[in-house]
């Protein structure tokens, strides 16, 4: 008889002045490959309860609060202006420190490299970000890191990185893919109706 599994947690931190596509590429990602939910459960987590503004002055309830969101079996750190302000906020990266010990897979899409690094969580991986972020990424990564700067992603095992904006949707799309096979992530990026090169 087939094991019936529970749905992977998808959370995707948001705060304000976050690039906008970098955390919906994403959500749009795994909601659209979730089999109507069944495989992935994907919601936004916040540090306060209240809305955030992203860029553009977007105004997004998150789902959640970092104090009371369901456990993330994925972890995903968008980027965009904000992320310089929230890389410095101990309460975020202490956050996103406990909950990596436990989760699957730890992403980020453009600037979110930067909240990795002042988490500490980026010793001896491969990175990359946004292309006009790496000199930024440069500055505070650790020495024992190899920063590669024309990749879309980088998979390091249980963390994943990837460059600027459109580039957290392919990564998305690899993790799909890597998760549940490349058919999956092939028919969601067709549903999507988005060009994705494998």
């Amino acid at each position: 008889m087939e094991e019936v599994r529970q749905p992977r947690n998808v959370a995707i931190l948001i705060f304000d002045n976050v690039e906008v596509l970098d955390f919906t590429g994403p959500f749009e990602v795994f909601i659209t490959g979730s089999n109507r939910g069944k495989d992935f459960k994907v919601y936004t987590v916040a540090e306060h309860d209240r809305p955030i503004i992203a860029l553009g002055n977007l105004s997004i309830n998150p789902t959640y609060t970092i104090y009371n969101c369901p456990n993330p079996d994925i972890l995903i750190i968008p980027g965009g202006w904000g992320s310089r302000k929230e890389m410095q906020n101990e309460i975020i990266t202490k956050w996103i420190r406990e909950v990596s010990n436990d989760v699957e897979l730890l992403l980020s899409v453009c600037t979110g490299a930067l909240i990795l690094a002042k988490a500490n969580l980026l010793d001896g991986l491969k990175l990359t970000t946004n292309r006009l972020a790496i000199n930024e990424l440069k500055e505070i990564a650790p020495e024992t890191a190899e920063i590669i700067e024309n990749a879309r992603y980088i998979d390091n095992g249980k963390i994943i990185l990837s460059a600027g904006v459109s580039a957290g949707i392919d990564m998305s799309l690899y993790v799909v893919s890597k998760l549940l096979g490349e058919e999956r992530a092939k028919n969601t990026a067709t549903l999507m109706e988005y060009d994705w090169k494998v």
